[in-house]
């Protein structure tokens, strides 16, 4: 047992859901010293496969979310640390970029929108400075001469979420935690949860019979997926619904764009994302309701304009991918972080567009509350009691 654990009982902690938030929650708990199990039939294959993977709050949010706002800028102000750590943990390289990013535009309404943007960024104490065409090409040489406004954000960074959802498994490997690839369905009596049973698919034989996975704990941190956790009575479950989003990954050369664009075309909007490889991940589309994983001719050719119109040397790359996810979204949308009347039942979903960014904060406030502590009061709005009208007053305090 680690000395992060010294003094506290050992429990078994079944996490539903291998994407980024499940396994740093996963982490965090296993080097907290308890028995972790985490459960996913695809784990890192859902929505953190296809993020770009900006750590952008002020970016996301909108003027009313000013508590999401808090929360994603105490987020943001954590990665550097937490990559650091899982850098050293796992020998693999998160792939954090700190070059900051640019926000440009095209025509005059863009302009005005970067307006807006900024008395938001003040009012958050957020440093940016407006930068005139040449000086950003003299950032970025091959952005489009066309362009009519920019400005410069610092302190907005990206990782590689695929690099960290594998340093992530690399990590829990080490750590002893075994990834269960199966679906399964959560186990309640009295009021308490009683651990996971994992669930055949239709295919397989009769002898491949259930098991049951007990657990003191189980956390519901299965993206898009929560809502239709298995198991779950109506009343707890989290009101998570999906929100499709395609995004194109495009192969291209190192240097040929340094940082984050995040750009308004007469305004539709696109972000180029680089990898250290050279790589430009283009997004993203918004298509509420939707889960399914194909990828349309429409929203390969709308990425694609507003990317080339952008940066026009795009046109040489190689289309490398292209992928479909649904990012869980909520009727607010902020992330569900918390306990639910359900002994030992926890959510850590709904983190729409910010999985990646929220992932280390979301996994210490849950290991907070596995260890019957208090959180950080950032994640205090966002327990999962408030949509419950009438419960208990329980979940995060």
């Amino acid at each position: 047992m680690s000395g992060r654990s010294a003094g506290r009982s050992r429990q078994r902690v079944a996490v539903v859901g291998g994407g980024v938030v499940g396994l740093a929650v996963a982490r965090e708990l296993a080097r907290d010293g308890n028995e972790v199990t985490v459960f996913d039939d695809r784990p890192g294959a859902g929505a953190s496969s296809a993020a770009a993977g900006m750590l952008a709050p002020v970016s996301e949010a909108a003027y009313e979310e000013t508590e999401l706002l808090a929360l994603g800028l105490a987020a943001a102000a954590g990665w550097p640390e937490f990559a650091a750590t899982l850098r050293d943990e796992s020998g693999i390289d998160p792939q954090l970029h700190r070059a900051g990013s640019l926000l440009v535009g095209f025509d005059a309404d863009d302009s005005r929108a970067q307006h807006r943007f900024a008395e938001l960024l003040d009012r958050h104490a957020v440093q940016w400075s407006v930068l005139d065409p040449v000086e950003i090409r003299r950032l970025e040489p091959g952005l489009n001469p066309a362009l009519l406004s920019g400005m410069y954000v610092p302190g907005d960074h990206s990782v590689d979420p695929r690099a960290v959802t594998a340093a992530l498994l690399a990590v829990l490997d080490r750590l002893g935690v075994v990834v269960v690839r199966r679906r399964v369905s959560v186990g309640i009596a009295d009021g308490t949860v009683t651990g996971v049973r994992t669930i055949r698919d239709a295919d397989e034989p009769d002898r491949s019979s259930d098991t049951e996975h007990p657990a003191e704990v189980v956390v519901v941190a299965a993206g898009a997926g929560s809502g239709c956790a298995l198991g779950l009575p109506d009343w707890v479950r989290p009101p998570t619904r999906p929100v499709k989003g395609q995004a194109l990954r495009l192969r291209g050369r190192p240097g040929l764009l340094g940082r984050t664009v995040r750009a308004s075309v007469r305004g539709d909007r696109v972000y180029l994302v680089p990898r250290e490889n050279g790589d430009v991940v283009v997004g993203a589309t918004s298509e509420e309701g939707l889960s399914d994983r194909a990828v349309t001719a429409r929203a390969v050719h709308d990425l694609l304009r507003a990317a080339l119109t952008v940066l026009p040397d795009l046109g040489e790359c190689e289309l490398a991918e292209t992928i479909a996810r649904s990012r869980p979204g909520t009727p607010d949308n902020g992330p569900i972080i918390g306990r639910t009347p359900i002994g030992g039942l926890l959510h850590a979903t709904g983190h729409y567009r910010g999985g990646v960014l929220l992932a280390p904060i979301t996994a210490t406030a849950i290991a907070a509350l596995v260890r019957d502590e208090d959180v950080d009061p950032l994640l205090r709005p966002f327990a999962p009691e408030r949509f419950a009208a009438g419960l208990a007053e329980k979940g995060t305090r």
